[in-house]
């Protein structure tokens, strides 16, 4: 369980308090030179505060001479070497990058998985599945499969009767007033299970690109947890650094 901490000393703010916390654990060499820091959303969860406050706090720290900001990685997913910006919806970022794409729905239904809920820190096992296939459409070849689980809410309730929003999931969840703020990715490679890779039109056993996406609002809670198998004959992940 991650630990927490409270904020003492109220005649001051919390960003002060937080950079004060933080301060005392790198001069008493909790924390060493050139250890990183938690991350913005473990610190979040330790203080308690919003990503805002933690942010405010960590400028703080900064101006007090005692941490320093190095420019991250990048990475991004390219479809056919164009950059596939997905904060516009995967569809539209498909077409931004010049596929000329078809969406065929699975799967929307409510299922219920106990495990997951675990790992993404959601109370109820109930999720909304939405699986879809992407294919080209000029030739039909399929070139990803993408499984999203929602934790079910009220805005998303009646999303397995009614339907994705124009049929975008992307603007179903905007529509609900679910907006991404921040989140986590992971990419490695699987191989194509018989189910997949009867899906995809490929053989059995073949290499693709597997994303596994969490984003989260503002507040930290979960969004969209989306699993993507990617044909690595359109998909690449670009690093910058």
């Amino acid at each position: 369980m991650a630990r927490r901490t409270a904020l003492s000393s109220p005649g001051t703010g919390k960003p002060e308090r937080i950079a004060t916390v933080l301060e005392h654990e790198i001069r008493s060499g909790v924390l060493g030179f050139g250890d990183r820091l938690q991350s913005e959303n473990e610190l979040v969860q330790r203080f308690s505060v919003s990503r805002n406050t933690i942010r405010k706090g960590l400028e703080e720290l900064s101006s007090r001479g005692l941490i320093t900001t190095k420019v991250g990685i990048g990475s991004f997913v390219t479809f056919d070497g164009m950059p596939v910006d997905d904060a516009v919806g995967w569809s539209r970022a498909l077409a931004n990058a010049g596929a000329n794409a078809e969406t065929r729905t699975l799967r929307l239904e409510v299922m219920q998985d106990a495990e997951l809920a675990a790992r993404l820190g959601v109370e109820s096992p109930f999720f909304i599945a939405v699986d879809r296939v992407r294919s080209n459409a000029d030739d039909g070849h399929a070139i990803s499969i993408e499984r999203s689980r929602l934790p079910l809410s009220p805005e998303l309730e009646d999303v397995p009767l009614r339907g994705l929003r124009e049929g975008s999931l992307h603007q179903t969840l905007r529509g609900a007033g679910l907006v991404p703020d921040h989140g986590e990715e992971w990419v490695d490679i699987e191989m194509l299970s018989a189910e997949d890779a009867a899906i995809l039109d490929c053989a059995p056993g073949a290499p693709f690109l597997r994303t596994r996406r969490l984003t989260r609002a503002a507040d930290g809670r979960a969004i969209e947890y989306v699993t993507s198998l990617l044909n690595p004959a359109h998909f690449a992940l670009h690093l910058e650094f």
